[in-house]
């Protein structure tokens, strides 16, 4: 170590210097005043050029010497220290919280430096007299996308509940969010809600889960540390929410008590009891039932009910009546996103064969009063207001005129048109478009079935519970393995190539909704609505039976 005098022009800048965010033009002011007054207090820290030069280079005291520029000073005292193995980063770093905090962009900067040259994290932690756990917090957020970084070097920072979310997404999703909300010129601030928003993924906490290890292996659930929780609690977390409940779910059928029933929660978060079940808050009897379910953050939950007493057994009851029999509900073989991926791929595969199959005409006709009596059908009658249901049918007609306006059309054209119908109306997507029975009834008269695409995939597999998806090995090479996840990955390795269908997406009706739709599609009685007032029908003394109408369809037919 050696004081030298040098001229503060012949100095060169550290391209390695921690603090990189420019300081307040008042601070710089202040600096240059103490420095005109008294001189340079603390000698600024430098070292000799090690890439053949024979300057120095700035390790500590940037802003002293810029200042003392602007001052005219001609020669300052610098300190000459020996060239450190890291190139001086640990020690500029340590010399720079010193004197001020660091922003915090510079720290993450200035502690992936350190570990670039070879510094451990437990090592940094030691040298600035911090936890390990906040070292691997700053190296988590030096991750963040650096346009990000280079914003909030500007002083526009996110508060720390969205800095979390920011660094735990991956660069991709950043940069995605980043370009649709990112600063202009006419607003320069950050709607840092608004991109964490855009950021932000359902978590399902460890802490949280009733299953094991060996549960958790079997599903593919890799835990993730949430470094900004408190360091007193599990902040291990996964963003495989499907994984996540299916772990719970086959928990609870393992741990199920003997009186036990596995329920749902409704639209408020409430507990589903049996029918005419009373639930217990207090101490629960031993004749009392148990009720398993998982609450919407996804934890097991128990609650107690007891079933109404028995009736008193008559004469001619048989043994065994006496007791109410509670089945419990597993987890179902193909989830709610299953049966939704299964909706649309019905869908698609409904209208290609809608498209593209043969279909004589009388079965195409028939298809076509089929479709209209889906359930998600509705028309404007002129009476009520404009649901926007049916707009598109106005292009299929339109095909039946010429030129002139009259209507006239070929067979061709009415068979594109009666297909365009049939494809805007029938639909297997769950929701408000769904037609119901009447589209698995439709796509199985015209063998949908061979349009479906592979379901073979990842996306549809993860859908599948751990004795379904087994299932779906048969007839294959594929043998169930230990875990679900390795399952999966096989059967999809198998499929990739193949075709695979399950049987839940195929266009067979299930034969007792079938017959409850005819059952209630079947009447006959005319509502009164539908039937003429008696004055309106030319003085008659009574209206038409339903029976006549009916006949005088056919009549009108003939």
């Amino acid at each position: 170590m050696e004081l030298k005098f040098v001229d503060p022009r012949s100095l060169k800048d550290n391209p390695d210097k921690a603090r990189r965010s420019k300081s307040s033009p008042q601070a710089d002011a202040l600096l240059l005043a103490t420095i005109k007054a008294v001189g340079i207090v603390q000698p600024p820290v430098v070292a000799a050029e090690t890439d053949g030069g024979n300057g120095f280079v700035i390790d500590d005291g940037r802003r002293r010497v810029k200042q003392a520029i602007a001052a005219g000073l001609e020669e300052i005292a610098v300190l000459v220290v020996p060239h450190a193995e890291d190139g001086g980063a640990m020690r500029s770093l340590a010399t720079a919280i010193t004197h001020e905090q660091l922003h915090p962009v510079d720290l993450w900067r200035a502690i992936e430096r350190l570990v670039a040259l070879g510094w451990t994290e437990e090592a940094i932690g030691i040298a600035l007299a911090q936890s390990v756990r906040q070292i691997k917090k700053l190296r988590l957020l030096a991750n963040v996308l650096p346009a990000m970084l280079d914003h909030m070097a500007r002083g526009d920072m996110p508060n720390e509940q969205q800095l979390r979310t920011i660094a735990a997404a991956s660069l991709e999703e950043q940069k995605e969010v980043w370009k649709a909300n990112k600063p202009s010129k006419d607003d320069p601030q950050v709607s840092w809600w608004s991109l964490a928003n855009g950021l932000a993924k359902k978590r399902m906490y460890a802490r949280d889960a009733s299953f094991g290890d060996q549960l958790a292996q079997a599903y593919g659930i890799a835990w993730v540390e949430d470094l900004f929780a408190p360091a007193d609690q599990d902040s291990r977390y996964t963003t495989d929410v499907e994984a996540f409940l299916g772990a719970q779910q086959e928990w609870m059928t393992q741990n199920l008590p003997k009186k036990g029933v596995i329920t749902e929660v409704n639209t408020w978060g409430e507990v589903k009891l049996p029918p005419k079940a009373e639930r217990v808050h207090g101490t629960p009897k031993k004749s009392d039932h148990a009720a398993m379910y998982l609450d919407r953050e996804g934890r097991v939950k128990t609650v107690h009910f007891r079933m109404p007493e028995a009736k008193k057994k008559s004469k001619n009851a048989q043994a065994g009546d006496d007791e109410a029999i509670v089945i419990s509900k597993p987890r179902p073989d193909v989830t709610r996103k299953g049966i939704e991926m299964i909706g649309d791929l019905r869908t698609d595969a409904l209208h290609e064969a809608l498209s593209r199959a043969p279909i004589e005409d009388d079965t195409l006709l028939a298809l076509l009063v089929l479709a209209f009596a889906g359930q998600n059908v509705r028309v404007d009658s002129g009476t009520g207001g404009d649901f926007r249901f049916g707009g598109r049918f106005g292009r299929h007609a339109a095909a039946l005129f010429d030129a002139e306006g009259k209507f006239a059309f070929d067979v061709d054209t009415l068979r594109i048109a009666a297909r365009g119908v049939l494809i805007d109306v029938l639909s297997c997507r769950e929701g408000i478009s769904k037609s119901g029975i009447v589209a698995i009834v439709a796509g199985g008269t015209i063998g949908a079935d061979g349009f479906l695409s592979n379901m073979g995939t990842e996306d549809f597999l993860s859908c599948l519970s751990r004795p379904a998806l087994e299932g779906s090995c048969a007839d294959t090479p594929v043998l169930p393995r230990a875990r679900v996840k390795d399952t999966r990955a096989a059967l999809v390795e198998h499929f990739k190539e193949g075709h695979f269908v399950h049987p839940a997406a195929l266009f067979a009706p299930d034969a007792i909704s079938l017959a409850e739709w005819l059952a209630k599609s079947a009447v006959t009685e005319v509502e009164d609505d539908d039937v003429p007032d008696a004055e309106d029908v030319g003085g008659e003394d009574r209206a038409p039976e339903g029976d006549e109408i009916e006949e005088g369809y056919r009549e009108a037919a003939e």
